[in-house]
């Protein structure tokens, strides 16, 4: 993880996310803890990362996920240079 980002409250949050066991007990976690905006949004994000992982084209990934640009090319510096994240999901769940 980024060290900016790092600190006594993220270690928290982190545990406490690797504790839930199930899809249910997380999608009650972040019902509590994000908007709904927030849960659309990193949706979302997985969302174009799959699309780039399958060379979808950026104009085709807006179409789909009505994104922008902007987003699609934050996303896509993750997958290129990134912690791995996006790809170890896209791998576990067979999306590459």
């Amino acid at each position: 993880m980024n060290d900016k980002l790092r600190n006594k409250e993220t270690e928290q949050l982190f545990t406490a996310l690797a504790s839930l066991k199930s899809a249910e007990e997380f999608e009650a976690f972040f019902d509590d803890l994000c908007t709904v905006n927030e849960i659309k949004s990193l949706s979302q994000r997985l969302e174009i990362a799959k699309l780039l992982q399958a060379g979808t084209p950026y104009t085709e990934i807006v179409r789909r996920t009505d994104s922008s640009t902007a987003t699609i090319t934050r996303v896509n510096r993750c997958l290129q240079y990134g912690s791995d994240g996006y790809a170890m999901v896209l791998v576990i769940f067979g999306w590459v």
